[in-house]
């Protein structure tokens, strides 16, 4: 089987082969951290990061950056409104992005490259440009030629003159045409600044992401993913001013997620319906929103409210509890049933069809009604008289690996002292009588429920780890 992606670029779904055989290059725009991350910003994190994982899990080394927006418009405002500079500002709202999505279940990128700490490879990057003559100096601003790139509009599939009637960017001063986008702006009075062949100044936005891709992974990367309403103009602009400076494609595959609704309503500062994670998880478990943005196809809109929110919840208790039940139940099971084959084989089809749903496209919302149809037959499988631990720990292990694909955690119960009592003497009476296999079940199952056993001369003393 093969993984199959939707590509942004061919606006099909392809087989995905990447340039150098078990290797993956990858990079995802990140966010400007000039506020805390907002949903809009927490799913492509959740996205990408379970793409990532995925891919891992297939088999592929990932190489995985995502940058930080660490200096632009909307830093100098918040530095301005609130009598800060600029780097504290940054430095502050990344420390608060890495908690949000590590509540999340993400993890950190291989690579988190900031704007401020790589001015000298971008402003290299518009001199090759100015030099090769597709990019102007203009009153110490300096902007890509889009003219001169012949294949500009091939991501969003639109023609120049296409997209010079949609734009609502007025004719500058200093630019040549209206689709020309900055590449450098000239620094005004009191405004954060570097030097540059072109004088005080700092990068404009597009800029960043080509320069560190081009660093970090080489002129040609794998995949490149973000939100939706980065095609136009901000992907579209990177490849233009990548592949105008190395003649290379810049990115083989392109993936976008879809937009956030808020109660069917598109998500809008303007309309004040936009919600910070920071806020979502001091109420709800960081988890059940991970579910919840995994249970739509990426590529497809997400309704957000507080009813589906909660909806999601008991969903994702209900997948709890079967966990449980069965890590509860596994201590009273042998394997003297007669049917273990019928239940594995079921087991091996559900984790196939888990793989199918994955491989099409990353079919996160498919993948996870695999989980409800584990979890469904594991209910049927626990109303049977006779468990095995065989059946049992094959449960077990396919929730544990479907969810970790997914970045979900399984929540295991902590026990009774009265219960840990119990389970010792069990397994000290299956030492006695040379029931090794028994006795070592049971130090498992109290080891993975983080319970330390260390058996002394005056007996079994255990404590939590």
């Amino acid at each position: 089987m093969s993984i199959q992606l939707y590509n942004t670029l061919s606006r099909r779904k392809e087989e995905f082969i990447p340039l150098e055989e078990g290797k993956v290059k990858m990079y995802v725009c990140g966010p400007t951290v000039y506020n805390y991350i907002h949903i809009g910003n927490a799913r492509p994190a959740i996205v990408f990061d379970t793409v990532r994982r995925y891919l891992e899990y297939r088999g592929y080394d990932v190489q995985y950056v995502s940058n930080f927006t660490d200096v632009d418009d909307k830093l100098i405002r918040a530095a301005n409104q609130l009598g800060e500079d600029v780097p504290t500002i940054a430095n502050r709202f990344i420390e608060a992005y890495f908690e949000d999505v590590t509540a999340l279940g993400c993890q950190h990128a291989d690579i988190h490259p900031r704007v401020m700490e790589n001015m000298d490879i971008i402003i290299e990057f518009i001199s090759q440009l100015v030099e090769k003559g597709f990019a102007y100096e203009s009153e110490g601003d300096v902007y890509f030629h889009t003219r001169s790139f012949d294949e500009y509009g091939k991501l969003s599939h639109q023609s120049i003159d296409e997209l010079r009637v949609g734009a609502r960017i007025e004719v500058g001063d200093k630019k040549q045409h209206d689709l020309d986008f900055a590449l450098w702006k000239a620094a005004k009075e009191g405004e954060i600044f570097w030097e540059s062949p072109w004088g005080p100044g700092r990068p404009g936005w597009h800029i960043e992401c080509s320069a560190m891709a081009k660093k970090y992974l080489g002129d040609t990367i794998d995949i490149h993913a973000g939100g939706q309403d980065l095609t136009f103009p901000h992907h579209e602009n990177e490849i233009a001013q990548s592949e105008a400076l190395t003649g290379k494609q810049f990115a083989r595959y392109w993936m976008h997620n879809g937009y956030i609704n808020i109660d069917n309503e598109k998500m809008s500062k303007s309309l004040g319906n936009f919600v910070l994670v920071h806020d979502i998880i001091k109420q709800h478990n960081p988890q059940v929103l991970r579910l919840f943005m995994l249970s739509v196809h990426y590529r497809n809109p997400i309704n957000y409210s507080e009813e589906l929110l909660e909806s999601t919840k008991a969903a994702f208790e209900r997948l709890q509890t079967s966990y449980q039940n069965l890590i509860h139940r596994r201590e009273a099971s042998t394997n003297l049933t007669d049917n273990n084959q019928e239940w594995l084989d079921k087991i091996s089809a559900l984790h196939k069809d888990f793989i199918e749903a994955m491989d099409d496209d990353f079919n996160t919302a498919k993948a996870i009604s695999v989980l409800f149809d584990l979890s469904k037959a594991a209910n049927y499988y626990l109303l049977e008289k006779n468990t095995a631990t065989e059946v049992i720990d094959a449960f077990t292990t396919q929730f544990e690996e479907l969810f970790a694909v997914l970045g979900l955690k399984l929540e295991k119960e902590e026990m009774l002292d009265e219960e840990i009592d119990a389970l010792i003497e069990k397994r000290n009476q299956a030492r006695k009588e040379r029931n090794f296999q028994l006795s070592d079940q049971i130090r498992d199952q109290l080891k993975d429920l983080n319970i330390i056993l260390e058996d002394t001369p005056q007996g079994t003393r255990w404590k939590r780890g």
